[in-house]
């Protein structure tokens, strides 16, 4: 039987120390799964990036990605496009939009091969899916938080990959631009067939948006649809306090309570 596995996780567990920020996770992400990874701070969901990612070996258990383990896919590795937290890049660099979005190219490229004029229309491109092609020539502090983090997933994009991990993409966004972030990303995995996976803490927007969710405290609580997770009281167990309805798009969403 051919494995629709974009991602499998087997028996993971990862340590910092003697502290286990991973424990036991079994986890397949279909071929063209649109997945929100939530759950609260220091529970494991940069680790896990970390993991799918290959940054990151595991102190037990096996990860595949498309059939291979992270760290052997050699060029192959174009196959994945990662946007991180934002407070992990300069956004005052004296660089242009282009010539971020380009950065993603040299994965195919070589890190010390100039573009072609064929990596530039790709790059383009990228920025047209995003709807950032007018912005191509400013630089990247000129723009917006919503419209930056465009940018940041044009620029996985150009790598022309099959899975797209996104390490908490709309925080520090308005609603509303957080709102067309997450159609964004439906319409690219639409139009490209790609794998998403979200980590976000904004349980009532993503869930509207993704097709399944993935509840993480450093063990997997469950992986599943919406409805399904906000109707099991597993978010209470993930996050170990009290939850409040709040009627939100196509399905009740729950908010959690400030807690410690």
């Amino acid at each position: 039987m051919i494995s629709r596995s974009a991602i499998s996780l087997e028996d993971i567990w990862v340590y910092y120390g003697e502290t286990p920020a991973l424990k036991a996770i079994d986890l397949d992400i279909e071929d063209g799964e649109f997945l929100g990874l939530i759950g609260p701070n220091g529970g494991g969901k940069t680790t896990l990036i970390k993991v799918i990612l290959g940054l990151l070996k595991p102190d037990r258990g096996r990860v595949t990605v498309f059939g291979s383990p992270p760290d052997r896919l050699g060029r192959a590795r174009g196959l994945i496009g990662y946007v991180p937290q934002r407070n992990q890049s300069d956004w005052n660099f004296p660089v242009s939009v282009l010539d971020v979005v380009l950065m993603g190219r040299y994965g195919r490229i070589g890190l010390f091969r100039r573009p072609s004029a064929a990596d530039q229309a790709v790059a383009l491109k990228s920025l047209e899916a995003v709807q950032m092609q007018e912005y191509a020539r400013r630089h990247l502090a000129q723009l917006s938080g919503g419209q930056q983090q465009r940018v940041m997933i044009a620029r996985a994009l150009a790598g022309e990959p099959r899975l797209l991990l996104l390490d908490e993409p709309a925080a520090g966004v308005d609603i509303s631009a957080e709102e067309q972030f997450y159609e964004l990303l439906r319409e690219l995995k639409e139009q490209h067939g790609l794998t998403i996976v979200v980590v976000t803490h904004d349980i009532a927007v993503v869930s509207s948006h993704v097709e399944k969710l993935a509840c993480l405290n450093q063990t997997l609580y469950i992986h599943a649809s919406p409805e399904e997770v906000l109707t099991a009281g597993t978010l209470q167990k993930v996050y170990g306090c009290e939850v409040e309805l709040l009627a939100h798009g196509r399905i009740p969403h729950r908010v959690v309570e400030e807690h410690e």
